[in-house]
């Protein structure tokens, strides 16, 4: 499954401001005081996340940045080398210098769904964001064992949790809402995805692993615009796709949400580490 560089650029600002600080706070002090550090960025779209935290990560940071379509990658590339204050590509990897950091950058293409674990070799982190939603419960298990295996602390940002809060509200919105989830746990590539079950799950997982998991609400505060326009078409359009909502009451709720005045929509961020 991927997703247009338009969307993802769309949905960025969104996407940072959403993310829970007091979660942030622990994966940066736990890496505090370090001069390097390594990370795995799994579905890292064009790069989002690593805009997102380089400012408070050590000086020197090394990026891995995996996802499947390349397309996404070449846009990852050109994305962070307009961001940074210097850029420049060596054999294959770009250099980037952003303030004060000096940040080296992996782009690589991977199916993720085949044994993740074998990706996390050598890294201090690993990172994903608005991704296990998409992904099966053994899927995680999987990944879980691989993380208890090496050792290896999560960061999971913007996980959906099933949670969503349209204004004003609408006869349909449970229906839809109840058609969504449906659609969520459709197999996305990774089998049989847990959608808003995810971020329970994965928490659960690795506290029976015997990780210490720390928690916080993530939610998107949406007022009227494009982003929440273009949210309850993409909404719609799977919904029509389970057929479990009328034609005519769905072409309804997507009319009258297009131009809503403001939408909640419910995210966990997880960060998970050895205890």
């Amino acid at each position: 499954m991927s997703f247009s560089p338009d969307w993802l650029a769309l949905r960025e600002p969104a996407d940072h401001a959403a993310r829970a600080p007091q979660i942030a706070q622990k994966v940066f002090a736990h890496f505090a005081g370090r001069e390097r550090i390594t990370l795995m960025d799994f579905g890292c779209g064009t790069g989002s996340n690593l805009r997102a935290m380089a400012a408070h990560l050590p000086h020197k940071q090394t990026w891995r940045l995996m996802d499947w379509d390349e397309n996404l990658l070449a846009a990852a590339r050109a994305r962070l080398s307009d961001w940074a204050d210097m850029a420049h590509e060596e054999s294959g990897l770009l250099f980037l210098r952003k303030g004060d950091r000096d940040i080296t950058v992996e782009t690589r293409q991977a199916d993720l769904a085949r044994d993740p674990g074998r990706l996390v070799e050598g890294v201090d982190l690993l990172t994903a964001t608005a991704f296990f939603d998409l992904v099966s419960p053994a899927w995680m298990d999987g990944l879980c064992d691989a993380l208890v295996a090496r050792q290896l602390p999560l960061y999971a940002i913007l996980t959906y949790d099933g949670r969503e809060t349209w204004s004003p509200p609408h006869v349909a919105d449970a229906a839809v809402l109840d058609a969504f989830h449906a659609h969520q746990k459709s197999d996305k590539g990774f089998g049989v995805a847990a959608g808003p079950d995810a971020a329970d799950y994965l928490g659960k997982a690795l506290e029976q692993r015997s990780f210490y998991v720390m928690r916080g609400s993530s939610p998107w505060l949406l007022q009227q615009g494009e982003l929440l326009r273009q949210l309850a078409h993409g909404a719609a359009q799977a919904v029509g796709e389970t057929g479990r909502v009328r034609a005519e009451d769905l072409a309804a709720w997507r009319v009258a949400r297009e131009s809503a005045t403001a939408c909640e929509i419910g995210h966990m961020d997880l960060f998970a580490k050895p205890f």
